[in-house]
């Protein structure tokens, strides 16, 4: 086997890994439903704005999703349980929504750990949760600024002396940003996948 194959499957199986994580997880959660803290309200929540980073498949700008609801997080494929976590919550949260309200919803990952997440490897690990979430990232300039705009917080913290992984602190919260591209609310991780269709559909279908 060359370097390139071993090096594709240590990252499938962490990939794999990640997501058996998750899944244990989300069954725990069947027995144990803490009670999670609301949506933030519109008053406390960032300007955000639109960006444009780089996909698999190209440049892809918030406002290409113009019209649509976006659910935005940050978070990065090593992510150990927050962020597999959070995707199976909205795996679960869209699979409730009609057909016609799916249509309505697009999801954006945006990394905070460039230095490892290329777009390829977002694709790979984002397929797993089969929501059609899109993988984002840029240059370490870009990322900065797109978290500075969300009121996001990340950092990287000391490698392990003995293999050199290192792990991510960052913000666990979704962004809702609406049809018109302006953030309409913020779930706090934890929230349940009931609360969060409840909320996006707030959204969907203001009264």
């Amino acid at each position: 086997m060359d370097k390139r194959s071993g090096g594709q499957v240590s990252e499938r199986f962490l990939v794999i890994l990640a997501v058996f994580v998750a899944a244990l997880i989300a069954a725990l959660a069947v027995f144990w439903h803490p009670e999670p803290p609301p949506a933030v309200r519109p008053s406390s929540l960032p300007a955000g704005g639109d960006f444009r980073l780089q996909s698999v498949s190209g440049p892809v700008a918030l406002s290409d999703y113009q019209g649509r609801l976006v659910m935005l997080y940050f978070g990065y494929t090593f992510c150990p349980d927050i962020c597999p976590t959070t995707l199976v919550t909205l795996s679960e949260s869209l699979s409730s929504l009609t057909a016609d309200e799916r249509k309505k919803v697009a999801v954006l990952f945006v990394s905070v750990d460039p230095e490892r997440d290329t777009v390829a490897h977002l694709k790979t690990y984002l397929d797993f949760f089969s929501i059609g979430a899109v993988g984002l990232t840029g240059t370490a300039e870009q990322i900065a600024d797109v978290a500075r705009r969300y009121g996001v917080f990340y950092s990287k913290q000391a490698a392990d002396s003995a293999t050199g992984a290192y792990s991510m602190d960052h913000s666990a919260d979704t962004f809702l940003v609406g049809p018109e591209g302006r953030v309409r609310a913020r779930i706090a991780h934890g929230t349940q996948p009931e609360e969060v269709v409840a909320i996006i559909r707030q959204y969907l279908n203001p009264q």
